[in-house]
């Protein structure tokens, strides 16, 4: 057996060598898969999980220490029975009926007003059988559920549930294809055929006893598995004792449960050590406990679903492991070796080089024990930091903080004392040389006349920390500075020295000196930065950014480190997420991030480290151990994979408090929200459970016009929703690639209580009421109307009457002030005429007094003196005539009566003269007009105009003659 056993590990190891394809349901015996825990804080309820069951939807439910739980990917929900029992059995049919069992009670959950209710059916055991003791297992059958306790067999079919007894007790039922297998304590094993119990045929003198699991297997036989002797197999006949390696795991370990995966693989759980998985030959495949990822080792049940998921119950909490998962972990829980910088498998042994030092395990255990089980010891005199491991032509070299060292198994053997080996390998310009960057420069080896790689020279005239380097096509060696900075370096022809040295900064285009480092990538030398990848032109000596690649690449743009995965194929690390690209399809980039999202963070981040096993596997280090990448795995070629549908899951009214409104959407259900609770939150999930990068995008017809962006949000709100039908369109897409089927949720927002039906109803009614009453006041308003309009015409005769009178008076009053106008008019003429008669007398009288001068008589002797003053006196009495201007004074009043009355009553300081001095301009007068009436000079005048001014108190910036013509 030890020897097929290690025939069957070399040809596994052969496989991997040559890079055979594996099938995609291949469960890989390196490492454990990917292990997803579920803690009680996570799914808050009880530590112990005694069932697993997952329906046709997709959603799993859990019998739990505190009641059922149900998980459909991304929310946990918790039902308790009636009286809080332990659920300590789950089934589901196709119909969305989920059965439970505990203590004293049975019965199923069903979805009822929009919410998973309980239904009890312990009513319908008959009176004499009542239950007093837990369901252990039930087992859907078509229309037949089976209860099972350790005392009796209900079967409930038809509303109906009849009793099956034993010779004894039972341990628990078993359903194996179309056959129910029960063992009854010191009976041994019967078959339940309708509602009776027949032995099991076997030539044996006894049978295996405290049997835990039944399951299927190859030839129609089957696996039988016992908590304290291991396993058996059953032909029809006879008993024979499965002797196999896990045998004695399981029997050490106490076997409890056990589930058949995809035809080819068996997984136990065990109440001491975690889960075991074997394949159809006994062989252990995989051993998974707390060491291991399991976050308990006693495994309460286990249930196998169909994406090859592999679900624990644990006594405290749930695990899932993903059996055809592409990654394989091996990590160090207990400390035992540190921070891994670097890994690679050499000769059958795989090597961590971690901070600790150099450790080494064999990559192909041959013990037949524990096949994925690995003893890492440390190589002796490696302690300290290692920061790398390269096969070069055959030999292992570690660049180590104190030098470099070939490794030969266990052995170290020191090449270099050159402190900080960062990196090393060949130079293109001549192979037979190495070069390697350290802490204080460059180092170069050469291979000896046995082809060893031996110590050559430290390159002179450079002493900066080289962390990569690169030849370009010249023949120049790049450097980028382990901090800051990047270099070109002209060597010798014996390559012993540098000749010369550029050092290049923002100056030649870089964006900055930091994180500079350099890959050569499809035979091209690529620079990385904080700004994406640069190219070098030599002709301008300056950096470009390498915009095809850098659109290419998308979020990628900006990876720290380039590693080589293959022919035309590289890993791309941007600050802890790592994507392998593929540049085989020239003008497009495949980039596949999402397999290894796992990892994201997990490498020790400027130290990212990737090596590869074969064309299809690759070991990557991480902070406390290292990963097995399969990239077949977990890929069904020829095969489609179809997405589950989104579910909606809970609705809920959050206008001012969480309230459920449905907990799975519609679910044959109609949903009517009032309008005053128009706001609800929409949650959904996709019952997908392997990793991946899960989107939604979501779409409310009635509310927006297009669907949403993708979000890996899985609820949204809507918020004022209007009245109306709607109907909440949802999908989802994995890895960025495949979509699922659309999934409909419809709801109704009600009208607001005035635009209900009610509503409209009663507004009818007061309509019709209102019509009604309207007539009779519009009856009751015609005779208002027909007396008003009688009063109003009345009315209007009275105003049309004394509007008549008003225009008459006002005519009498118009050809009044005509005429009064006219007399004015008449009177002005005549004052005018009045006064022009008295400048021309007075002009006359002047004349003649002046003439009266020049008279001489006949001898040419002048006139005697009193003569001419006899003469002289009576011209000056007719000029100044008291008569002419009372005359004046008379006619003035007449025209301008209340002229003197305004100016004396404002004025009376004002003597005669000043009075007509203000009539004379009152009437526009000349200044010698004036003066000819008030017989004085020009002179005289302006003076008398001057004082008058100053009496009046008259601006001298206001016309005299205005002011008075406005008085």
């Amino acid at each position: 057996m030890k020897i097929r056993y290690l025939l069957n590990s070399l040809l596994f190891l052969c496989l991997i060598v040559t890079g055979t394809s594996l099938k995609a349901t291949q469960i890989k015996s390196i490492g454990v898969p990917y292990v997803q825990n579920f803690p009680k804080s996570v799914y808050l309820s009880g530590n112990q999980n005694w069932a697993i069951a997952k329906d046709a939807q997709g959603i799993m439910y859990f019998g739990n220490t505190q009641g059922l739980l149900t998980y459909d990917g991304k929310y946990w929900q918790q039902y308790q029975l009636p009286n809080r029992q332990i659920v300590r059995s789950v089934a589901t049919d196709s119909k969305g009926k989920i059965y439970t069992g505990g203590f004293g009670e049975f019965g199923y959950w069903s979805t009822q007003n929009k919410k998973l209710t309980y239904t009890s059916l312990v009513k319908l055991i008959p009176k004499t059988g009542q239950l007093s003791d837990e369901v252990w297992k039930i087992i859907v059958d078509g229309k037949r559920v089976i209860f099972q306790s350790f005392t009796t067999i209900y079967s409930y079919e038809n509303n109906k549930i009849s009793q099956i007894k034993g010779q004894g007790s039972f341990l628990f039922l078993h359903h194996v294809g179309s056959r129910f297998l029960i063992e009854i304590l010191d009976k041994g094993i019967f078959e339940l055929k309708g509602n009776r119990l027949t032995p099991l045929p076997h030539t044996d003198l006894t049978s295996p006893k405290n049997i835990m699991t039944i399951l299927p297997y190859k030839n129609g036989s089957m696996l039988i598995g016992t908590s304290k002797d291991g396993l058996f197999i059953y032909n029809g006949s006879t008993f024979t004792p499965f002797n196999i390696p896990a045998n004695d795991f399981l029997k050490t370990f106490q076997l409890n449960n056990g589930s058949r995966i995809n035809n080819q693989y068996y997984a136990f759980g065990t109440i001491l050590n975690g889960i075991i998985l074997i394949d159809q030959e006994g062989n252990i495949v995989q051993q998974i406990n707390k060491s291991r990822g399991l976050q308990n080792n006693t495994v309460l049940s286990v249930f196998t679903d169909n994406e090859q998921n592999l679900w624990a119950g644990l006594d405290n909490g749930i695990d899932r492991v993903e059996l055809n998962s592409p990654l394989y972990f091996y990590l160090d829980k207990a400390g035992q070796f540190g921070t891994v910088y670097s890994s690679l498998i050499y000769n059958n042994n795989i090597y961590l080089g971690t901070n600790q030092g150099l450790f080494y395990s064999p990559w192909v255990p041959g013990n037949g024990k524990n096949f994925n089980s690995f003893d890492f010891r440390m190589v002796p005199n490696s302690q300290g930091q290692v920061w790398d491991l390269s096969v070069l032509d055959g030999q292992l070299i570690m660049g180590h903080n104190v030098g470099s060292f070939k490794v030969n198994g266990n052995q170290l053997e020191k090449i270099s004392s050159n402190s900080g080996g960062w990196t090393i390998k060949k130079l293109n310009s001549n192979p037979n040389y190495l070069i390697q960057g350290t802490y204080n420069g460059l180092v170069l080896y050469h291979k000896d006349a046995n082809g060893q790689w031996k110590y050559f020279t430290k390159i002179q005239n450079f002493e900066e920390p080289s962390r990569y380097i690169e030849q370009d096509s010249r023949g120049d060696i790049w450097v980028s500075h382990a901090y800051r900075g990047l270099y070109k370096l002209t060597l010798s022809p014996d390559f012993k020295r540098v000749i010369k040295t550029h050092y290049y900064d923002e100056s030649n285009g870089l964006p900055g000196n930091y994180n500079i480092n350099l890959f050569t990538l499809e035979n091209k030398l690529v620079f990385s930065s904080d700004a994406g990848f640069m190219l070098y032109d030599e002709i301008s000596n300056r950096f470009t950014p390498y915009k095809e690649l850098n659109k290419g690449l998308g979020s990628f743009a900006n990876s720290n480190k380039i590693i080589n995965a293959g022919v035309k194929k590289y890993w791309f690390i941007n600050h802890g997420k790592t994507a392998m690209v593929d540049f085989s399809e020239p003008g497009k980039l495949k980039i596949d991030s999402n397999r290894l999202s796992l990892l994201d963070g997990r490498m020790v981040q400027y130290y990212e480290n990737i090596s590869p096993i074969s064309n299809t596997m690759h070991l990557v280090s991480v902070d406390d151990g290292f990963v097995i990448y399969d990239a077949i795995a977990g890929n069904d070629h020829g095969k489609k994979t179809v997405l589950p549908a989104v579910l909606i899951r809970k609705v809920e009214d959050v206008t001012d408090a969480y309230k459920t409104i449905s907990e799975s959407g519609n679910n044959g259900a109609e949903i009517e929200i009032p309008f005053n609770r128009n706001n609800i939150r929409i949650s959904f999930s996709l019952p997908y459970y392997r990793q991946a990068k899960i989107k939604f995008q979501y779409y409310l017809e009635g509310y927006s016009n297009q669907w949403s962006e993708w979000s890996p949000s899985s609820a949204k709100d809507f918020t004022n929703l209007g009245k109306g039908s709607y109907r909440f369109l949802v999908r989802a897409k994995i890895n960025d690639e495949l979509v699922s089927k659309v999934s409909v949720f419809e709801f109704t927002v009600l009208p607001p209580f005035y635009a209900s039906n009610w509503a409209f109803a009663i507004y009818v009614l007061l309509i019709i009421l209102l019509f009604i009453l309207a007539k009779k006041q519009y009856k009751l308003k015609l005779r208002k109307d027909h007396d008003e309009i009688l009063a109003k015409v009345e009315l209007e005769k009275e105003v049309f009457l004394k509007k008549e009178a008003e225009e008459r008076e006002k005519q009498l009053s118009i050809i009044q002030t005509e005429r009064l106008h006219t007399e004015l008019k008449s009177k002005n003429r005549e004052l005018a005429n009045s006064a022009m008669s008295l400048v021309y007398k007075n002009e006359l009288l002047q004349k003649l007094s002046q003439e009266m001068i020049k008279l001489k008589d006949e001898k040419g002797k002048a006139m005697a003196d009193d003569q001419f003053r006899k003469i002289q006196k009576v011209i000056d009495e007719g000029m100044n005539d008291e008569r002419d201007w009372n005359l004046f004074e008379t006619s003035f009043n007449e025209a301008h009566g209340s002229f003197f009355k305004k100016l004396k009553a404002s004025h009376p300081d004002l003597v005669p003269n000043d009075l007509k001095l203000c009539a004379y301009l009152h009437m526009n007068m000349s200044s010698k007009e004036m003066a000819s009436l008030l017989n004085i000079s020009l002179r005289g005048v302006e003076i008398r105009r001057y004082r008058l001014r100053k009496k009046l108190n008259i601006p001298h910036d206001k016309n005299l003659a205005e002011f008075f013509m406005e008085l």
